[in-house]
């Protein structure tokens, strides 16, 4: 393929949007990002200017949503290969997943991406054209199901004057501090501390139960993360990652 593969980014977050491009960068360094659109709407204008081979398209956004996008993309002639991006659970895209080019679910690994650039290259090198209507079908009627509980996947949170996008899967824990959140987060073998400007009774509503277990009134711990629970007569904590967290005396029942 001598003539560049261009592709635009459409996404409502504009960190993600910028997450996305510096990602792709990484995995697919060729790969000339010409357009970034905040909406459908904006996604349609640019792949009618740039007619891009490529669309890494949000379903969830303002307006048109990504949905709306693809439904006008239908003609195998005008229609780049469509990528979509999901919060959705791993198990609710199964219904469509074989007639995806791909799709990335939030937040997205580098090594989810490079896989889904490999299957993108095949794609553009068979000048293998998609079944959208199918793929339309089969998305819409999985939107129109009761949703599963969305609970978040990823937080925005600060660490000095910068914003960071953090998996909820990399959190050991979040304590409670005077007006924010310290989120305690692994990455590699050093521990990041991030400040999230929410309360913790609004957070937990947001993240998932089966995942986030809250242990003392300041205190919530990814499940996953525990190391183990220390009990003696009088009190209980919970250890991650060499740190030892008190159990509440109210909190004492919770799962084992």
């Amino acid at each position: 393929m001598s003539q560049a593969i261009t592709a635009i980014i459409a996404d409502d977050e504009p960190l993600l949007r910028f997450h996305l491009k510096q990602m792709l960068a990484e995995v697919w360094p060729q790969l000339e990002i010409s357009g970034m659109a905040e909406n459908g709407a904006q996604a349609l204008t640019l792949i009618a200017e740039l007619q891009p081979d490529v669309v890494f398209l949000d379903i969830r956004m303002p307006g048109c949503d990504g949905l709306a996008v693809a439904s006008k993309l239908c003609q195998p002639s005008l229609a780049p290969l469509l990528v979509f991006v999901t919060a959705f659970d791993e198990h609710a895209v199964n219904a469509f997943e074989k007639n995806a080019v791909d799709y990335l679910l939030k937040p997205v690994t580098e090594q989810r991406l490079a896989h889904c650039c490999e299957r993108l290259q095949n794609r553009l090198r068979n000048n293998n054209n998609l079944d959208y209507q199918q793929l339309l079908s089969q998305l819409s009627s999985q939107l129109q199901q009761p949703p599963a509980a969305n609970y978040r996947k990823w937080l925005k949170a600060s660490k000095g004057d910068d914003i960071h996008l953090i998996a909820t899967e990399q959190i050991l824990y979040i304590r409670a501090e005077d007006k924010y959140l310290s989120l305690v987060v692994k990455e590699g073998e050093q521990q990041q501390t991030y400040l999230l400007r929410q309360s913790l009774r609004q957070l937990l509503t947001e993240l998932d139960p089966e995942q986030f277990w809250q242990i003392h009134r300041a205190i919530v711990v990814n499940v996953a993360r525990i190391g183990k629970v220390r009990r003696t007569f009088s009190s209980m904590e919970v250890i991650i990652a060499d740190t030892a967290l008190p159990v509440s005396r109210a909190m004492q029942k919770f799962k084992n």
